[in-house]
């Protein structure tokens, strides 16, 4: 089985990578870490460069979890992009990294995160940063 890890290179996106390999570890389970972007290309500023692509990749193989890092980035809506790659993969879990947001904040750009929540076949595991 496989857990699905939604990443952004930002604290919260560093938090979600970290609980993921746990949760894999626990139970000897692969990981399936999903940059989701509105755009395939740069402009996007979540989306990661290949420099930070690697970095990921480095750091999953010195965590030792089977794992691969999906670039998705398309007209589809992040949320969308997660809930894809889980099903594709058949995810037992998929983690999210969360972050502080006024409300106004969460009315005007979304919640990506309660998108997946409401939406997910299986269990969705938020966590926070400890910065």
């Amino acid at each position: 089985m496989t857990i699905v890890v939604g990443y952004v290179n930002n604290p919260a996106g560093h938090a979600a990578l970290d609980r993921g390999i746990v949760e894999a570890k626990k139970d000897d389970l692969s990981l399936v870490v999903v940059n989701a972007s509105r755009s395939a290309d740069r402009s996007d500023a979540y989306r990661l460069g290949e420099g930070e692509i690697k970095s990921v990749e480095d750091y999953l193989s010195r965590s030792g979890v089977q794992s691969q890092v999906l670039m998705r980035g398309s007209e589809y809506d992040p949320a969308e992009q997660i809930l894809d790659a889980a099903a594709e993969v058949g995810a037992e879990l998929i983690v999210l990294g969360t972050r502080k947001r006024t409300p106004v904040g969460k009315f005007l750009l979304g919640s990506t995160i309660q998108r997946v929540i409401l939406e997910a076949v299986c269990p969705v595991l938020c966590v926070k940063s400890s910065h």
